[in-house]
């Protein structure tokens, strides 16, 4: 029997919340959709998570058991004027749901363009997203939206999906299809449950003999190569990132060199990767060991004369060198905290000794007397004071607790020891 034109992910598509598999904590019993349409209420809703996890589903069930028509718009292809098509539209039927997949592919200008609609309560809006909405979605909307996490499915979930495929499906009770090994099936899929089923049904109709006994070595051969979970335009992009920098920070070449492995594999931007270890080595690393700096510059440089697939060993090179480095936040912290103190006390002026000075008028005004050149005293330095009046004392830089700053607290105590308190 072949396979229907229809894949088997949308033959199975759920009608209803106690079809859905996973989301448990959205679904289930106590879950909070649940009991939102139970108590009679639809909230504008964003839901966020990887592909192929039941966003969209969700918003289709959630239309339906509300009982309000629904219209769907993807991010991708749809402007301002369909969504005041879909608004007019709405008003005319009282109110409706709108689906927006890829919500983030929205700019400010289309995102504002649902605002009125979205508080008047004209639209219940349903975006979809695999970013962050924090970074993607507009404050003014987001704050008129509940923001639901979506969650891969996890091993048990994903079986208990492929239980039902098979004894559901006309095309897999067919075949007969005998699961004997999962795992080949759950990595490719990794709790995508609509590449696990589109996955199960491409197998299957790879398999000559019936009954459709599937192996993980069935799996393999047919699906020919393992394809990497890295998605560079989703979610995946900024936690495999964020993974790699954080693995760099806490000193672990070793998982630091596998996140490089899996931007790599994913065909991540190595200018990305670059530009990411040059702002850590002076976020992270700093002054504890300067050179860093120094080799993730040149990294950066070597990238973009290279490209892939040589610089990998630039890149690696770079990886092991700042992870194995000693680390310290002191000038990130020092300047974070001049920032904070600009806001907080706003601007001083300069204090006058400090001014300059280009003309007579600016002379006879004061401007710059006072000032004492530090080259002209001993160790070249000269004690006098930098900062306004309104802040002089404050300290924004503490060194770090490593060799090198440990120099740099030695020299600004013999110099600073009253003021600062080296």
């Amino acid at each position: 029997m072949k396979s229907p034109l229809i894949p088997l992910a949308e033959r199975l598509r759920p009608h209803s919340l106690d079809e859905i598999v996973g989301q448990k904590h959205l679904t289930g019993p106590d879950g909070i959709l649940r009991n939102l349409l139970a108590n009679g209420t639809l909230p504008s809703i964003i839901f966020w998570g990887s592909p192929g996890i039941g966003k969209t589903t969700l918003a289709f069930i959630l239309a339906g058991e509300a009982g309000l028509p629904m219209f769907s718009l993807s991010a991708i292809n749809a402007g301002v004027k369909d969504v005041r098509e879909v608004i007019q539209s709405a008003k005319e039927a009282g109110k409706a749901v709108l689906f927006i997949d890829e919500i983030h592919r929205f700019n400010k200008s289309q995102q504002d363009s649902l605002l009125s609609a979205v508080e008047q309560g004209i639209i219940v809006l349903i975006g979809a997203t695999t970013e962050n909405p924090s970074f993607e979605v507009i404050r003014p909307l987001l704050s008129r939206c509940q923001v639901y996490t979506l969650n891969p499915l996890t091993s048990d979930e994903m079986t208990s999906l492929l239980n039902r495929a098979i004894a559901e499906d006309d095309f897999l009770k067919q075949r007969n299809v005998i699961l004997k090994e999962t795992g080949a099936l759950f990595n490719l899929s990794n709790g995508d449950a609509r590449k696990l089923l589109n996955l199960i049904e491409l197998v299957t109709q790879g398999i000559q003999e019936t009954p459709a006994v599937i192996t993980d070595e069935v799996v393999m051969k047919i699906a020919q190569q393992r394809i990497a979970a890295y998605d560079k335009g989703g979610e995946q992009h900024y936690d495999i990132i964020s993974a790699f920098i954080k693995s760099i920070r806490g000193s672990d070449p070793n998982a630091a060199l596998y996140w490089l492995a899996r931007m790599v594999e994913g065909g991540e931007d190595p200018k990305f990767i670059a530009r990411r270890m040059l702002i850590l080595a002076s976020e992270d690393i700093g002054n504890a060991n300067p050179n860093a700096l120094l080799i993730a510059t040149a990294c950066f440089q070597a990238v973009e004369m290279i490209g892939y697939p040589e610089c990998i060993i630039n890149l690696s090179q770079a990886v092991v060198y700042l992870a194995s480095s000693a680390k310290s936040n002191a000038s990130y912290m020092g300047i974070r905290m001049a920032q904070k103190a600009v806001r907080d006390y706003g601007d001083h002026p300069v204090p006058m000794h400090l001014r300059n000075a280009p003309t007579a008028l600016m002379k006879d005004m004061n401007y710059g007397e006072g000032y004492m050149y530090a080259h002209n005293y001993e160790n070249n330095f000269a004690d006098i004071e930098f900062l306004p009046d309104a802040i002089k004392g404050v300290k924004f830089y503490e060194p770090g607790n490593n060799a090198r700053e440990a120099e740099l607290r030695k020299f600004l105590k013999d110099r600073w020891k009253q003021k600062y308190n080296y």
